[in-house]
């Protein structure tokens, strides 16, 4: 799971600015009709890996939440786990802030059984152990990627945040195996569109990689972040949390193999 920052869909799908995401796109999977649920950022990362906003409406860095989370799923199911922050300082960072690291684009940081327990909070670690868990072969099982607010394209560029991408994401598609899984999207967009009953903070790009794709595949079916966590879920047999679980909240299925 790859979250960048701040650009409406017709900003990215089509752009100049970025080859290798629309590269990506076309070798792989698109949700053409894929929504943000609010803005500013927070809700959207905390919603990702919770199935709510939990009433956030801001990026506060003392809020918190007492919920159940994806982590949760993940270790009952035994299913191993990492979350890569690049430019964080150290695991488990605490502060609001360090150079380009943000914890508002941090989700595992707030909810309060992962960032109060020891062996938890160890996984949120710098984006530097990516390259060599790659290149030792411990990769986990479920990766989040968070880059730095430059690479993300919140402070920089679109082109600085796709030559990023072109240099990220290569080692970590070829490092899934069979079946495995890349999604790429957006965190919120310039607008107050939306969809599904909950979405409303606009039309971004979401795209489907990785081996377990369908080449070439595109949906116009409206989508959210709910739907990304909902069609993970579905991947390996979880229950559904909050609006992952909703009715409005279609699944990215058809987008996979």
């Amino acid at each position: 799971m790859v979250m960048m920052e701040n650009r409406e869909y017709g900003q990215v799908a089509g752009s100049t600015s970025a080859p290798y995401v629309n590269g990506l796109a076309r070798r792989y999977a698109l949700a053409t009709a894929s929504f943000a649920i609010s803005h500013p950022s927070l809700p959207n990362y905390v919603a990702l890996i919770g199935g709510s906003t939990f009433g956030i409406t801001s990026d506060c860095t003392g809020c918190h939440v007492g919920a159940r989370n994806l982590v949760d799923q993940l270790e009952v199911a035994r299913i191993s786990w990492k979350a890569y922050m690049e430019g964080m300082p150290s695991p488990c960072y605490r502060g609001s802030s360090a150079g380009r690291y943000a914890k508002k684009h941090d989700p595992f940081a707030y909810y309060d059984d992962v960032a109060s327990s020891a062996a938890r909070c160890s996984r949120i670690v710098p984006g530097t152990q990516l390259a060599g868990d790659i290149r030792s072969g411990a990769l986990p099982r479920f990766v989040w990627l968070t880059p730095d607010l430059c690479h993300d394209g919140h402070d920089c560029s679109l082109a600085a945040a796709d030559h990023y991408l072109a240099q990220a994401l290569p080692p970590l598609l070829d490092a899934l195996g069979p079946g495995g899984l890349l999604f790429l999207t957006w965190d919120e967009g310039t607008s107050g569109a939306g969809c599904c009953r909950r979405a409303h903070g606009g039309h971004v790009v979401t795209i489907v990689a990785g081996p377990g794709a369908r080449a070439g595949a595109r949906s116009s079916v409206p989508s959210d972040h709910y739907s990304i966590l909902r069609t993970i879920e579905d991947r390996w047999g979880l229950s559904r949390l909050g609006e992952a679980g909703c009715a409005c909240t279609p699944s990215l299925g058809d987008l996979v193999l």
